[in-house]
């Protein structure tokens, strides 16, 4: 090992040092962009992480050199401390692995001995493939590269000209790379009408890729009318992956204004309150919404889910200062104040 890798105390510092170029996101709960900026104040432990995951970061780190035609992909879980900071030892470790098996030059091809000391790394985890699929897709797209063979299906499938029936020609990378595309050719367009067409089987996955993206109004406008389609025909998977679909558009006023409706619905299913507190947690971000969903979960007196969902959302920077402000709020219904006791006596 060289002096310089006996002094690398960061991921930033070991990714600069190998004079590589990186992009980092969270894709715990979303696929979410950090910036190199925001990244180096996490590691130094002055930013808590912004998007935890059952007190994880989870992390795909995008790295390459000019020369080099596509990138590498590190995929990284590592804990956070109760404060929500990064677990300094476990990321020094992480590191100390990395150097081991490749020294300071990340980009060369493993040998079989040194693939087999990355494997062993701890902290290397398997991202589920819609969540694979979207990291490729916001790779190729940050970095202006071509969409994969399978975009050019996904397109023409999503246009209708071959009818709805012919989805198994298609696969989710290209579902992805369409929905990280909605502002090329007229995909915004193509896909306001295929949102009350697709079936089930491509709805799914669709909304798992919209999830990472800012979407247009009208393309809201059509998931809300799908999902009022489906809630009357109780379709409890359509209306779940609906409401992801909103997960990185909740501060659009026709968002907030379904969301808002949503959580006063005195009927919401369990899998509705879980999708509420991890992927549109934003909306939560006042403390009279957030009382309303907090009566929601204890409406059938299920503790065990209250105390789920608390130590969830709590863990997340945005929502912390206001549900531990509405926790002791005299505004609490007896029935909230009972709950939150037997939170604190666990």
């Amino acid at each position: 090992m060289s002096k310089s890798s006996e002094t690398i105390s960061s991921i930033s510092a070991l990714l600069n040092l190998s004079d590589s170029q990186y992009r980092i996101f969270d894709i715990g709960r979303r696929v979410d962009k950090i910036s190199k900026e925001q990244f180096e104040k996490i590691e130094a432990a002055e930013l808590p992480y912004p998007f935890p995951t059952q007190g994880h970061a989870l992390l795909a780190i995008a790295f390459w050199q000019k020369r080099a035609s596509s990138p590498y992909l590190w995929f990284i879980k590592l804990p956070l401390d109760e404060r929500g900071l990064l677990n300094q030892g476990a990321r020094n470790h992480f590191i100390a692995i990395i150097i081991e098996a490749l020294g300071e030059n990340l980009t060369v091809n493993p040998t079989e001995q040194q693939e087999a000391l990355l494997k062993k790394n701890p902290y290397h985890f398997t991202p589920a493939q819609y969540k694979l699929a979207a990291v490729n897709s916001v790779v190729s797209t940050s970095l202006k590269q071509a969409a994969s063979k399978f975009y050019a299906p996904a397109q023409s499938y999503l246009s209708g000209v071959n009818g709805w029936d012919a989805w198994q020609e298609i696969g989710v990378q290209g579902l992805s790379d369409f929905s990280f595309r909605l502002n090329e050719a007229n995909n915004s367009e193509i896909l306001v009408k295929a949102i009350n067409s697709v079936p089930e089987q491509v709805l799914v996955p669709l909304c798992s890729a919209l999830e990472n993206m800012t979407l247009p109004a009208e393309v809201i406008e059509q998931i809300i009318t799908r999902y009022q389609q489906d809630k009357v025909n109780k379709n409890n998977t359509a209306t779940v992956a609906l409401l992801r679909a909103l997960a990185s558009s909740t501060q659009h006023p026709f968002s907030q204004k379904f969301l808002i409706t949503l959580i006063k619905d005195n009927a919401l299913e369990d899998e509705i309150l879980i999708i509420i507190a991890g992927r549109l947690w934003s909306v939560l971000n006042d403390e009279d919404i957030l009382f309303v969903y907090l009566e929601q979960l204890i409406k059938d007196n299920d503790y065990e889910l209250f105390s789920a969902i608390f130590k969830d959302l709590v863990a997340i920077p945005m929502i912390r200062p206001v549900i531990l402000q509405a926790i002791r709020s005299p505004k609490r219904s007896p029935s909230l104040a009972k709950a939150i006791g037997i939170l604190f006596k666990q």
